[in-house]
């Protein structure tokens, strides 16, 4: 399982020019899955990426997680997470999980996620959305579980 985590003043996803999902201050986690990826480490992924310290305390050092901001999660999935790009000009994404496994992999991890933390939002799994941020400070951090 590959995160990236950006730390953002606001995100949005929208499908067929509709607004599915917007947040304010959180995080955005785009998450890619590959078929071998189990329960244990979606249940590890989602404490890591809530429990991260990336927001500053009174202090201005990032000391604080998401959940002690109050701020808000969304969560996008994201198969290209897994495109090897070492050889050729086109990615491989013979490591991602196929759709019908990762689909799976997925909800389960919004599952999760928002059984740890209620403010929860997510874009559509599978559908060409187009997704705005706005990165604050710029944060953005990747986390492999490998």
């Amino acid at each position: 399982m590959r995160v990236v985590v950006q730390r953002v003043a606001s995100a949005r996803v929208e499908v067929d020019q509709k607004l599915v999902a917007n947040i304010g201050r959180g995080i955005l986690l785009l998450v890619g899955f590959r078929e071998s990826d189990t329960e244990q480490e979606l249940d590890w992924m989602a404490r890591k990426c809530l429990e991260l310290r990336i927001f500053e305390d009174e202090g201005g050092k990032m000391n604080r997680s998401v959940m002690d901001e109050r701020g808000e999660v969304l969560i996008v999935s994201q198969f290209t997470l897994y495109g090897d790009c070492r050889k050729g000009r086109r990615p491989s994404y013979t490591e991602s999980a196929p759709a019908s496994v990762a689909i799976q992999l997925y909800r389960r991890f919004v599952e999760i996620v928002s059984s740890y933390y209620p403010d929860v939002k997510e874009g559509i799994f599978g559908a060409k959305m187009k997704v705005s941020l706005i990165n604050d400070g710029p944060v953005t951090l990747i986390i492999d579980k490998d």
